[in-house]
């Protein structure tokens, strides 16, 4: 996998995929774009929603909407890296199991989510989550 990052203005960059898709990020405090940082929580966020919607789908739940609301705390010294992040799950269906939102959620962040693997040896990642009925 190949990508590439280009400074385009100030302290503004666009990063093309190797697939050709670019995102433009903003290091002056995500002024005109998301920030390098908050791009790692939107990356978390939607790796792992990809696992938890499909183990959810091939257990036969009815879900129609999953939102995840992610929260972080970073460390008060320079790199100023993430010491902890929250994801909450928000899944909303019909007659959706707790255990296999539970189960999707924990398969998700302890073994399919390359995002969260890569960030847990560093960072205290927790999860919940809650059901909404439709």
């Amino acid at each position: 996998m190949k990508a590439q990052v280009k400074w385009i203005a100030e302290e503004k960059f666009i990063g093309t995929s190797e697939s050709g898709h670019s995102v433009i990020f903003d290091a002056n405090g995500g002024e005109h774009a998301p920030s390098p940082l908050e791009n790692i929580l939107l990356s978390l966020g939607c790796c792992s929603s990809v696992d938890v919607v499909s183990i959810l789908k091939k257990c036969r739940q009815n879900v129609i909407d999953c939102v995840v609301e992610i929260s972080a705390e970073r460390v008060n010294s320079v790199p100023k890296l993430f010491s902890d992040i929250h994801l909450h799950f928000i899944i909303t269906g019909e007659a959706v199991s707790e255990k296999q939102v539970a189960k999707a959620v924990a398969l998700s962040a302890d073994k399919y989510c390359s995002v969260a693997l890569m960030l847990n040896k560093t960072v205290n990642i927790t999860h919940n989550f809650s059901i909404k009925e439709s």
